[in-house]
């Protein structure tokens, strides 16, 4: 019963005036113009290039790293750790380290610049600055392996016996005499992998013709 009543009292209520708005609706969707953008091709200006010696030229007729002013190129992975040492900047800082009594509180991180290159290697994990000094050393041959490259003559290249003692035993170019395979935590890996990766550079990142020269 009230609920019937209800329903007559609704249905004598005059109906409300209709809005505006809701009589003519906005589409949910609206058409946009065809956008106007497009991609513009975009170069630095000259005066924004850094033109700090302290980043080598590899093109455009200057020297590459590596090279000599007299053509040759310089084996820095052949170099002892103290003559690499006196090529190198060093400096110091503060690294965050393990909470409690063994922070690292004393500069005992180590960032190592290269100055012939510009590479840059750090270590800091260590709160021997010693330890640290070692590791950066480490770290910088290796970077200085897979960055500077070094011409090859493909019509009369043999492989270097540094690159031999990181191949394959299986390697057909790979004598007798060159002794067991090293890896990769073997000190004399990092002048095998310069020289293979100057090896792929030669034949253009060819990862066959690479292997047919190597066997």
């Amino acid at each position: 019963m009230a609920r019937a009543l209800l329903l007559l009292r609704i249905a004598r209520c005059p109906p409300l005036p209709a809005s505006p708005a809701l009589s003519h609706p906005r589409p949910l969707l609206r058409r946009h113009a065809p956008s106007s953008f497009r991609f513009v091709p975009f170069s630095l200006p000259a005066s924004s290039v850094s033109t700090s010696s302290d980043a080598p030229s590899d093109g455009g007729g200057g020297r590459k790293w590596g090279e000599e002013e007299g053509g040759g190129y310089v084996d820095y992975l052949g170099m002892s750790d103290e003559e690499l040492m006196d090529q190198c900047e060093m400096g110091t800082f503060k690294a965050s380290g393990p909470g409690g009594q063994h922070r690292n509180k004393r500069e005992s991180a180590v960032r190592l610049k290269h100055r012939p290159t510009g590479i840059i290697a750090q270590a800091v994990e260590d709160r021997s600055q010693h330890m640290n000094r070692a590791s950066a050393l480490s770290r910088l041959r290796t970077l200085i392996a897979l960055k500077v490259r070094r011409p090859i003559n493909l019509e009369d290249y043999t492989p270097p016996a540094e690159l031999l003692q990181i191949l394959p035993l299986k390697s057909t170019v790979r004598g007798k005499d060159v002794g067991p395979q090293i890896g990769p935590k073997n000190s004399k890996f990092s002048p095998g992998m310069q020289a293979l990766l100057d090896l792929l550079f030669a034949v253009e990142g060819s990862v066959s013709d690479a292997a047919k020269i190597l066997g």
